[in-house]
């Protein structure tokens, strides 16, 4: 970002217009500022005033963001801040975000010590908001590398200013502590830090990954603000005591609070807990500076807002039985102030500044408005031109992109206007025309100070809206959710229950073992280094034990390796028929796809372009592309659909984009449309909507290629449907097509490209793509704006659902009722009519005739209803970034992948999104519809789409690949081994070398192990146990030895031991070696072994060296002992450097 902004590189700052240096010094004024200018008016403000801080207030959310992006451009990162509003309803028992209440205390911190930046853009309503008597003196903690810090000092520290402690940290607002190391994710930072203390000493400070728990890079410093605005404090403690009397229905919540516990959803009583009334302005000293943008939009908005407060409080009093002696609902205190008191106290100075003139007399910045280009492009560049050529004029053509620059740069330069272009060189300020990158809302022309700024909206009318990416955990670790009581499989033993993890002493061996209970009473106790021979068990029900020893599993992974071979040899004539296909490689790196790269409206989140690159580069290569986008509801799976579509239309092939509904038919045209409006590309759809002549229409264009997109449901199967040149097949929501249409599918498929979209893949597709047969990307990267929705699972009650649909039509909000059974649909809407008057519902299901239900939607988006009443017909696609609940009546009737779409169709917005999925009251579930259930409902993270379809797999089983048959194959085993099977059998048949499964036993009678006190958490055990037994090579070794001094500090001597069975295994790879075990405590076995003449030569020479005593070697048995003193701790590094010297690498 920006440190420098673009007005440092104006001359003179640009600082000749009247109007301000007239009122600059002032301290109440108004002003006329036409909306384009106001970033640059309140920029130049900030470069000529003494007063600091700056405090701008806009009337919304949405208007701040919009304003501090262009404040940025024009003074830089450094010089700008924001002070948000809690994102959170009033009395809403959710906490607000940690990192919104940590820029607020950053700013309230910096306020009160004169560090702030120089401008602050806020919405009106976090000025309105009361704050805590703590807002005074916000403490931060500073950490330096080579600074002091004592652990428990620091602990305590961090508990009061909100911080979670946790076992390993994932969010912010977290810490963890692991003997000399503190883990923190401060609530403002976009990555965790580490603190590495020798001593009381800061040794090492750095930044990790939440991914893989490893440091990133080196810091110097690092500031961290509190974690949470309402702490408490005596003062509210005592507060909450009192209330106990005072207040005896909310009795719970202020024994909790006196108690001095921290909970979700505490801030909501922050106005019964504090008396007084204290907001932002009244902290700002005299030399502050206020500006209201839009006095009156200002005012009306706060009406708006206690209006909105004072009738859910009404509301929620009634729920919550707050009620007075008189049985009357009790009055709330207020959590926002009214408009005329949020500036009563303050002493600072206040402007208002005005789009539009209110009067003849109120000074005025004066600009002109640039020509539309719409209606007459040749006037909006006659303007440019003029500008261009007039002497002394400065003309800024602010661009979004590096792309866009160049493109406008060539446009203007056809037209005779010549501009010169800075995307590589700094811009420093000379007259003339230039085109820089700076992604500006609107422009303007300044007369008087010979300044004229065109922006790219003011061309194509298209925003662009700022969408950074939020870092995520990788994908699903293999043991990560693994606890005692899961089932497991062995590989030679079958199916057991694993029971936990002991340290205990066998045979001179100390170290961890995995207890494992089989059949019956038998039981085996597993070496952690041994961990690869087992699986967590996914299958559905629950299994059945195996006997240990016993002929039973081995028979039935026969069986399953039969019916294996046969799904296998499928799978390869499918491959082997793609692989010997050539398809059609489009070259992806072309000036026109860097041009729709450029202009994408939002910031790509790093899966994102990872999986752009992936799909381009799968269409560059010969080979048709079979690739699966596996990606969260709104996480950008059509924007890579997008890319791929343009990239074979800009090389004269068709695309068919395959949809489950007409309506995201419609929706997806729509986005198409308007994605490529600036390219020749003719898009169609192909739905039900449209009458059977224009149907015939689209059909004939299509065949003679008129129509390089067509967009359409299954009608686009039907065999009547032809293609000129079809390079390209799309299918979006891959779930909702049948073993049938995706039979028809498949003679599409060896010749042309298929891209494959999903936010819950069926379990048949995943396990494909698991398999390695089809390509899988997947988007874990949620938009940064996005919220988790808050999901709520229970039997039906009418008061939930009332209060449910209320609460979102306070707000402003839709509500989504589904409701899946068309016969009494109308009936379930009149009842909700009665139960909340004031909402006006509307109904749609799949059965309504196409102009009914068109005009409903359509009634729906441009909210004329607040209730929708649907069936499932809103499950696919559909974008409604108003709506913000979801209420489904029978929740327990769904599938789990159905059940997280329809979620997925709220909270598109950034707003908190609420899902409440009933059952009937009195009803037993079925074993599998409680499984659905609950998985939804743990499953609330952005992104879990992937992690609900593999539960979904487990709970259903895969069925076989191709066909529609369920088998019981992946019961029988378990998930994760069926898939090796599947994998070793298709390789086999690719005559591909199938990686034998080596089990190396390396028993040795020394303590290793990874003591608890140095690994607290026993699944991050089991996690280092696998991958330490996963070795292969030496270069692993050192990683897992510098991720545990990294994570957890120095590498123990037991840990140490462990390290080297590590290299040794390793060696074992390397030699074949199978087994190395002790006898007597003084002899080593090492087994198989061939040695070369040369080599027991020198294995005569090294066994009277060093801590060896004799040996002997039988080539018959390919056996080799070592007779050795007494075994030591150091017995696995000697026995590895033996080896290396006995063999030494090549």
């Amino acid at each position: 970002m920006n440190s420098v902004g673009l007005l440092s590189s104006l001359p003179g700052r640009k600082s000749g217009d009247g109007v301000l240096n007239r009122l600059v010094g002032r301290k109440n004024a108004e002003v006329a500022v036409s909306e384009a200018a106001q970033a640059f008016f309140i920029a130049r403000l900030a470069d000529t005033s003494d007063r600091t801080p700056i405090l701008v207030v806009t009337p919304t959310a949405n208007e701040a963001e919009m304003l501090r992006n262009d404040l940025v451009i024009w003074l830089g990162s450094d010089r700008v801040g924001v002070f948000p509003a809690w994102e959170t309803l009033p009395f809403e028992r959710v906490s607000p975000g940690v990192e919104t209440m940590g820029r607020r205390l950053d700013f309230l911190s910096r306020l009160r010590e004169g560090r702030c930046p120089d401008v602050v853009v806020a919405p009106v309503r976090a000025l309105l908001q009361r704050l805590t008597p703590d807002a005074r003196d916000v403490e931060l903690l500073e950490v330096r590398r080579g600074g002091t810090a004592d652990i428990s000092i620091l602990s305590e520290s961090l508990i009061r200013l909100g911080y979670r402690r946790e076992f390993q940290v994932e969010h912010r607002g977290e810490f963890a502590v692991r003997g000399g190391i503190i883990d923190i994710f401060p609530s403002t930072a976009d990555f965790p830090i580490r603190l590495d203390l020798w001593g009381d000493e800061v040794e090492r400070l750095t930044m990790f990954s939440v991914a893989d728990q490893r440091s990133t890079s080196e810091m110097n410093s690092c500031t961290v603000a509190p974690a949470r605005e309402m702490r408490p404090n005596p003062a509210i403690r005592r507060r909450a005591q009192e209330l106990i009397a005072t207040e005896p229905w909310g009795t719970d919540q202020w024994r909790r609070i006196a108690r001095g516990e921290l909970f979700d959803g505490m801030e909501s009583w922050l106005p019964w807990l504090v008396v007084d009334e204290l907001v932002v302005a009244d902290l700002l000293d005299s030399e502050a500076l206020v500006l209201l943008i839009e006095p009156k939009r200002l005012k009306d908005r706060s009406s708006d807002l206690i209006a909105e407060e004072t009738d859910l409080a009404q509301a929620l009093a009634s729920t919550w039985q707050a009620l007075d002696d008189n049985g009357n609902p009790r009055r709330f205190p207020g959590f926002h102030v009214p408009f005329e008191r949020m500036l009563k106290q303050s002493t600072a100075g206040v402007w208002a500044i005005d789009s539009t003139s209110t009067g003849p007399t109120q000074p005025r910045f004066e600009t002109r408005r640039w020509e539309t280009a719409a209606a007459d492009p040749k006037r909006l560049l006659d303007q440019v031109r003029e500008l261009s050529v007039a002497p002394n004029q400065h003309l800024i053509i602010a661009a979004n992109g590096q792309g866009s620059a160049q493109r406008m740069a060539k446009t203007l330069s056809s037209e005779n206007i010549d501009l010169q272009v800075h995307t590589t060189t700094p811009y420093d300020g000379e007259s003339g025309g230039h085109v820089l990158v700076a992604p500006l809302e609107r422009g303007f022309i300044a007369p008087s100070l010979a300044l004229a700024v065109l922006t790219e909206r003011d061309i194509t009318g298209r925003r662009r809206t700022h969408r950074s990416p939020r870092p995520r955990s990788d994908a699903q670790q293999t043991f990560e959710d693994l606890q005692p009581g899961d089932h497991v499989v062995h590989h030679h033993h079958g199916v057991a229950r694993y029971g936990g993890m002991e340290h205990r002493t066998l045979m001179g061996s100390e170290r961890d073992y995995l207890v494992l209970d089989f059949k019956g009473t038998d039981k085996l106790y597993l070496p952690s280094d041994q961990i690869e021979l087992i699986r967590p068990y996914k299958g559905g029900e629950t299994p059945a034990l195996s006997r240990m020893g016993g002929t039973e599993f081995a028979k039935q992974k026969t069986r399953v390796r039969d019916a294996v071979s046969e799904i296998a040899q499928e799978l390869v004539v499918l491959y082997q028929s793609r692989l010997h296909t050539s398809g059609y490689s489009f070259p992806s790196d072309t000036p026109w796809m860097r041009e729709l790269s450029e202009s994408f409206p939002f910031q790509e989140t790093p899966d994102q372009a990872t999986a752009i690159r992936d799909v381009l580069s799968d269409m560059e290569s010969p080979q048709p592309m079979d690739r699966l986008v596996c990606g969260d509801v709104g996480f950008g799976k059509t924007e890579v659909a997008m890319r791929a579509a343009f990239s074979a239309v800009a090389h004269g092939k068709q695309v068919a984009v395959l949809v489950p509904t007409t309506l995201l038919a419609q929706q997806h045209h729509q986005t198409f449309t308007e994605r490529f409006a600036n390219h020749p590309v003719t898009v169609e759809a192909l739905s039900r909507f449209l009458t059977p002549s224009q149907q015939r229409r689209v059909i004939a264009d299509a065949a003679e290629g008129g129509v390089d997109v067509l967009i359409g449901t299954h009608r686009l199967l039907s065999e009547d449907v032809r293609f000129k040149d079809l390079g390209l097949l799309i299918v979006d929501e891959e779930q909702r097509f049948g073993v049938s249409h995706k039979e028809v599918i498949k003679h599409f498929k060896t010749e042309i490209d298929v891209l494959t979209l999903t936010a819950t893949p069926i379990p048949r597709t995943l396990e494909m793509s698991l398999t390695g047969i089809r390509d899988l990307s997947l988007l874990h990267t949620a938009p940064a704006e996005r919220q988790p929705i808050l999901t709520h699972v229970g039997e039906y009650d009418d008061r939930a659902v009332a209060e449910a649909m209320r609460r979102e039509l306070l707000r402003e909000g839709q509500v989504f009722f589904v409701h899946n059974r068309v016969e009494d649909i109308d009936e379930i809407a009149e009842q909700l009519r009665r139960m909340v008057p004031e909402a006006r519902i509307g109904v749609a299901h799949g059965q309504m005739d196409e102009g009914s239900l068109e005009q409903v939607v359509i009634d729906f988006w441009e909210r004329r209803y607040d209730v929708l009443v649907c069936t499932t017909i809103i499950e696919s696609g559909i974008d409604m970034p108003s709506v913000n609940t979801l209420v489904v009546d029978r929740a327990d009737m769904m599938g789990l992948g159905q059940l997280h779409q329809i979620r997925g169709r709220v909270g598109r917005s950034g707003q908190r999104a609420y899902a409440y999925l009933f059952y009937p009251p009195n009803r037993t579930l079925t074993e599998k519809a409680f499984e659905r259930l609950r998985t939804i409902g743990e499953s609330t993270q952005l992104g879990s789409g992937f992690r609900i379809a593999m539960r979904d797999l487990e709970i259903r089983g895969a069925g076989n690949l191709l066909g529609g048959a369920q088998s019981g194959h992946i019961a029988a085993v378990g998930y994760d081994l069926y898939c090796e099977m599947v994998t070793e059998a298709v390789a086999e048949l690719k005559g591909e070398p199938v990686k034998a499964s080596r089990d190396i036993n390396i028993d040795l009678p020394i303590q290793a192990y990874l003591a608890d006190n140095y690994v607290h958490l026993e699944e991050q055990r089991l996690e280092a146990y696998r991958r330490l037994a996963a070795v292969t090579e030496l270069v692993e070794v050192a990683d897992i030895e510098a991720e545990w001094t990294d994570r957890y500090g120095p590498v123990p001597e037991a840990a140490q031991a462990l390290l080297h069975i590590g290299l040794l295994r390793a060696e074992c790879t390397r030699l074949e070696v199978t087994e190395i075990s002790v006898a007597n405590r003084d002899r080593v076995r090492i087994s198989p072994i061939e040695l070369k003449h040369s080599e027991q030569v020198r294995f005569k020479r090294l066994i009277n060296d060093g801590p060896y005593t004799g040996g002997t070697y039988k080539e018959d048995l390919k056996e080799l002992t070592l007779r050795t003193k007494i075994a030591g701790p150091n017995l696995a590094g000697e026995l590895f450097a033996f080896l290396r010297e006995l063999r030494p690498t090549d």
